[in-house]
């Protein structure tokens, strides 16, 4: 005969056994949301219906990606920290309305220091200062630095700071570089707010990166790529003078500023790459701190060698943050090779640089790396200037690290050895959140 304490032991433990499978259960259905990509992807390859020099390329790269291409913009590119930070600093403190701030990396140190005390300063003196901070990318900032913008009146938010009822979107990082000052100059490219980016790439604790500052229309496009985050963030409407002024042309470059989202046009980024590669009649130089294209994308390049065209990819070498993704990279450059691309590891710094030209006519530059992280799981922006001048400069600046950069041929890749062969094959299995 069975003991009433006994039964009650098992009938215990019977609904301990439910609870814990509900739970089990509830955390692999957030996880199965969480690293699911929602929306459909392309799955097949865009045709070549035209060339990049023909109108209808830019008529379907405004068309497609969202904002239009807007004429009468001037970009200049600022070449490592010390051309880039100066730059940024200088269009802070002399701001007079409005500051909008999204970014990946914030650290601690002497430049993340001067960024919080400039916007603090400008905050006191009554401009509306906005910052989005990535939770992920920016938990290395000293805490010092938060009470001090927030103190001055800075409204500081932390995009996607994890809770209960949001872990399936803790996969999603803005990785966004975004600087819009009075709405009237705007600033993007590779850089976070971290003493590696200072200094000139000279040596192993001083990347190698680049970023954009940019005047004219098109810097309506960035500032309301901006706002879409931070609305999404607090729920927060800004809009008016301060924000979105009246622009008039400032140069003769025509350009548009793009974003993608997990949360909506989460395919905006490699469709952007792939119609680019698909119309590239002549040339493609690829600088690509993070170079793990998918199956597809392979392919596309694969086609674009096939039709003649010169295909040049600059990486990171042995100098670099994350050895996992350099192993996925190294294990997908078989049919690259074999079909004739020019793949180069940069030697003196760790190369941070996101940068695309296209026949000498399209340059591409932003957050956006060229892996499946980039398209599918991060809020991303790129600007896209159509100028032959400004990339004719920029493809000088490309073959300038060229010549700091190593070639790997396809008898070397081959001969490689096993233990790198096995690990590059591991790594792949991770592939599409890498």
């Amino acid at each position: 005969m069975r003991q009433p304490g006994c039964l009650m032991i098992k009938t215990k433990r019977f609904y301990w056994t439910i609870a814990i499978t509900f739970l089990a259960t509830a955390l692999l259905g957030l996880l199965a949301v969480n690293f699911s990509l929602g929306e459909k992807q392309i799955d097949r390859r865009v045709p070549r219906l035209y060339a990049s020099g023909e109108p209808q390329f830019q008529r379907a790269m405004g068309s497609l990606l969202g904002p239009g291409i807007a004429s009468g913009n001037q970009v200049e590119a600022l070449i490592n920290g010390d051309q880039i930070f100066p730059a940024m600093l200088q269009a802070i403190r002399g701001a007079k309305r409005s500051i909008t701030f999204e970014t990946y990396i914030y650290w601690s140190g002497d430049i993340g220091n001067q960024f919080a005390a400039a916007l603090a300063d400008r905050a006191q003196a009554g401009v509306k200062v906005h910052v989005l901070l990535d939770w992920v990318g920016s938990g290395k900032i000293d805490a010092d630095y938060l009470l001090s913008m927030e103190k001055a009146g800075v409204e500081v938010r932390r995009f996607h700071k994890p809770a209960w009822y949001n872990l399936a979107r803790f996969n999603n990082r803005t990785h966004r570089k975004l600087l819009v000052v009075d709405g009237t100059t705007g600033f993007t490219g590779g850089v976070g707010i971290a003493p590696q980016w200072t200094g000139n790439g000279q040596d192993s604790d001083h990347w190698r990166d680049s970023h954009y500052r940019i005047e004219g229309p098109a810097v309506a496009q960035m500032q309301a790529v901006f706002m879409d985050n931070w609305l999404k963030e607090t729920g927060d409407v800004m809009h008016g003078e301060a924000y979105f002024p009246a622009l008039s042309g400032m140069g003769d470059m025509r350009a548009q500023v793009f974003s993608s989202s997990p949360s909506g046009g989460s395919e905006s980024m490699r469709l952007m790459y792939l119609l680019s590669i698909t119309a590239a009649g002549k040339s493609i130089d690829l600088s690509s701190a993070y170079f793990v294209p998918d199956k597809l994308t392979t392919r596309t390049l694969t086609d674009a060698l096939k039709r003649g065209v010169r295909l040049r990819i600059i990486m990171r070498g042995k100098v670099m943050d994350a050895q996992t993704v350099r192993a996925a990279s190294r294990g997908g450059w078989g049919p690259l090779l074999e079909a004739g691309a020019e793949l180069y590891e940069y030697q003196p710094t760790m190369y941070h640089c996101k940068v695309m030209i296209v026949d000498r006519s399209l340059v591409s530059v932003g957050s956006t790396n060229f892996d499946n992280r980039s398209f599918q799981l991060n809020d991303e922006a790129n600007l896209n200037v159509f100028d032959n001048a400004f990339a004719s400069a920029q493809t000088e600046v490309f073959e300038g690290d060229l010549q700091r950069s190593r070639r790997i041929t396809h008898v070397e890749w081959a001969n490689r050895p096993l233990r790198e062969k096995v690990l590059e094959r591991l790594a792949r299995l991770g592939v599409s959140q890498l």
